[in-house]
């Protein structure tokens, strides 16, 4: 047996399929002409920008909005006025051929950002290698990864897959997928989830077990692989993928039932996306809003700041894709757990206490006003809220929206059009925060309540320390009692207050989120099927007696029990 990451729930039962990847040859060649090479280097850019367009077009028509903008995004690269620069600055001055200098070029960026703690940023070394492996095929005249001999439907195994090979998968020959890279958020992962593929990566010694037709089982939600399981291991994952294939079904059939308890008391539930490409898979869970679009994973997806035009394409995008639908964009929440690698911030003893989200913007008002005006020129094209994270005080409330009546006065001036009247809300995300919530309230047009770090900071619990991780509850009684003291600190001014952590999509919690009377939960998109199947079994009164009752006990471990044994 195989151990790696979840990637895609589900399991396929099948032969492997090893597929052997091959770069190109790069060699380091002295030349005569620097602008004749440049000029090369040139068309051969212009011919790898011709083919992304293609699968542009071709992703929209074949696997949706999601896929094609990861090849938006390879255009983008491409387009990098300065990556360009770098590479025709290398051979001018070392008299180099073009794949050597765009070879050295790339490597430079990809060690940049492999140098990131964010494990996301990590995993866009793959789109990277993808341009520069297109352009260097442009420039020695051979076609650009090609995936052939696959006719009967197979478990494909893989090192890694380029966003260029995925996008040629014929997906009635795939039953599943395993490679060795990767995480949760690599383009592998992301597309075996939009095409509902069972798929494990990260599993380091799959490629050195696996050979072409050996026997696989793939259980996507384990993260486990059996290579030649034994006949009673495949009958029992086989009757385990009938259970999986008629529960997804049942909760397919909800995706357009009303989001309501079974007394007709709403719930919003919303999703978590970070980025335009998640939208797809949102919309296709039964999503009627983004809770959180966190928007640092826009700076975190390239090697500088994105510019405001690059970040008014995303939130447009976004924007579009959910219509009328309600959309929560976060402001720039970099510092802690998230890292860029050309925004130094520095060693600090407490990173998640230290310069991070507001405080920084706050310091840096030039990356402040640039998203602000991209948020703002892209809210005529939807339903825009913007939210302020990691506000501790009504000070700095008041300082974030000065900024923004800053840049609504400079757009006005230049005649760039935008919705003047976009919701300002923060996340509670401090305790201290949720104690004042009465006061905020009367400054903030929403709240919107942050679970994993509030859990954290008001039990003084280091989430990632496994040696105290375990101290790290929901369920904790002083936890739902700041959750309680803000909704109601919100509704008593009027306000709207939803809720964005990881909690909002625990089957186990939502009775009682629901009993506290939290006007949204937003989730992961793939937690909506099943937290909205769990909505509708619940009374809303029943909920909030049972609430009331919780709020009284006097451990996590009983009020998790109440819970359990009173709400079926």
């Amino acid at each position: 047996m195989i151990q790696g990451i979840p990637a895609s729930a589900g399991i396929a039962i099948g032969n492997a399929y090893r597929l052997e990847q091959h770069s190109l040859a790069v060699v380091r060649r002295e030349i005569a002409d620097p602008g004749a090479e440049q000029a090369r280097f040139q068309a051969a850019v212009d011919r790898a920008a011709s083919q992304i367009a293609a699968l542009v077009e071709r992703a929209k028509e074949t696997a949706g909005p999601e896929q094609a903008a990861i090849f938006e995004a390879h255009g983008m690269m491409l387009a990098d006025p300065e990556l360009q620069s770098a590479v025709a600055a290398l051979i001018a001055s070392e008299k180099v051929n073009a794949e050597y200098a765009l070879k050295t070029v790339m490597d430079q960026y990809i060690d940049l950002i492999g140098q990131a703690e964010s494990d996301y940023l990590k995993e866009r070394a793959a789109d990277l290698r993808d341009v520069a492996g297109r352009v260097t095929a442009a420039l020695q005249g051979v076609p650009y990864q090609t995936l052939s001999g696959i006719n009967d439907p197979v478990i494909l195994v893989a090192d890694d897959l380029l966003p260029s090979e995925t996008a040629q998968l014929d997906r009635s020959k795939v039953l599943g997928i395993v490679t060795a890279l990767g995480g949760p958020t690599s383009h592998t992962a992301i597309m075996a989830r939009t095409f509902g593929l069972p798929a494990v990566v990260g599993a380091a010694e799959a490629p050195a077990l696996i050979r072409s037709g050996d026997p696989l089982i793939v259980d996507g939600a384990a993260g486990r692989v059996i290579v030649q399981p034994a006949p009673e291991e495949r009958e029992a994952y086989a009757a385990a993928r009938a259970r999986f294939l008629e529960e997804r079904a049942q909760l397919a059939a909800l995706k357009n039932a009303p989001a309501v308890t079974r007394d007709g008391h709403p719930v919003e539930l919303a999703a978590n996306i970070g980025g335009p490409k998640e939208v797809p898979l949102a919309l296709e869970h039964g999503a009627t809003a983004i809770g959180l679009f966190r928007t640092e994973f826009l700076y975190m997806d390239q090697a500088s700041a994105p510019s405001e035009e690059q970040q008014f394409k995303a939130y447009q995008s976004v924007l579009a894709q959910m219509g009328e639908r309600p959309v929560i964009v976060r402001t720039l929440d970099i510092g802690g757990d998230k890292q860029l690698p050309y925004l130094p911030i520095g060693a600090e003893l407490n990173p998640f206490l230290g310069y991070r989200a507001l405080r920084l913007c706050l310091d840096r008002r030039d990356l402040f006003k640039t998203q602000l005006r991209a948020i703002y020129r892209a809210s005529v094209h939807g339903n825009l809220r913007i939210m302020f994270p990691m506000v501790s005080g009504v000070e700095e409330l008041r300082a974030a929206k000065a900024v923004a009546a800053e840049v609504r006065e400079e757009l006005a001036a230049a005649g760039i059009p935008f919705r003047p009247d976009v919701p300002l809300g923060i996340m509670i995300e401090i305790p201290a925060a949720a104690l004042i919530s009465d006061l905020l309230a009367q400054e903030a047009d929403f709240f919107s309540i942050g679970t994993n770090d509030l859990i954290q900071y008001s039990l003084a619990v280091d989430r990632t320390n496994q040696k105290v991780a375990a101290l790290y509850n929901p369920f904790h009684p002083g936890v739902l009692r700041l959750l309680k003291l803000t909704v109601d600190n919100a509704h008593r001014a009027g306000k709207w207050v939803g809720l964005c952590g990881e909690t909002g999509g625990d089957p186990r919690l939502i009775p009682v989120l629901v009993g506290l009377g939290l006007d949204e939960l937003s989730m992961n998109a793939g937690a909506l099927p099943a937290a909205k199947k769990r909505l509708r079994e619940l009374d809303f009164k029943a909920c909030a007696e049972h609430a009331r009752h919780a709020l009284g006990l006097a451990t996590a471990a009983e009020i998790e029990a109440y819970l359990a044994e009173s709400i079926r």
